[in-house]
């Protein structure tokens, strides 16, 4: 469940563009890199949906990879929100005394979250690379280039977030787990992307 956003603050997905591009250029922790790779698939996934709502009849799959694209759209914007309530909460664990009991804890749970987040970014982002580039494969010729950017866009967004997976399992000593997933998710976007040529 997303917590609702700081008293005072919109919701993300209630911003205009302006006030989004504001929010993440304002001196403030969040939003940031994981708002921002969020959006971008987002983004991409609503040129996906686009592209393919206009393929032309033949292709059966066309209105399933519009709906598909549809709910990953909302799903990225809603982790936007997730990102910063889980960069916030990594904020509050290092600000807490270092004499405070259960401080390590509670900085590792939080950067087990920040983890999280990004990696579902990342694979929102991978599943809107394939589906762009089933479009532009199979759709309409004429939205090849509203597609592809689609597909860009989302490995945009799956390179981010897999560099935010990197570093917020490197301070939280996590492993290598979650890094070698969001890399696997990041080459499977990038695959997609090679498919367009």
């Amino acid at each position: 469940m997303t917590s609702p956003p700081p008293v005072g603050r919109p919701a993300y997905r209630d911003m205009t563009v302006a006030g989004w591009l504001d929010a993440v250029a304002a001196p403030e922790p969040a939003p940031g890199g994981g708002g921002a790779a969020a959006f971008t698939a987002a983004l991409g996934a609503a040129l996906v949906a686009m592209a393919a709502r206009f393929a032309p009849a033949s292709y059966g799959r066309a209105r399933d990879i519009a709906a598909r694209a549809d709910a990953l759209r909302e799903r990225a914007l809603t982790l936007a929100e997730e990102d910063a309530t889980a960069y916030r909460a990594v904020l509050e664990a290092y600000r807490l005394p270092k004499d405070t009991e259960g401080r390590r804890d509670r900085i590792l749970k939080a950067l087990t979250r920040a983890c999280e987040v990004p990696l579902e970014i990342a694979e929102v982002a991978a599943e809107v690379a394939a589906l762009g580039a089933d479009i532009g494969e199979h759709g309409n010729p004429n939205l090849l280039g509203d597609a592809a950017t689609g597909v860009h866009l989302a490995v945009a967004a799956a390179r981010s977030a897999a560099e935010l997976v990197r570093i917020n399992a490197r301070l939280g000593d996590l492993g290598t787990g979650p890094g070698d997933r969001a890399r696997e998710l990041l080459r499977a976007a990038e695959s997609a992307a090679g498919r367009l040529g």
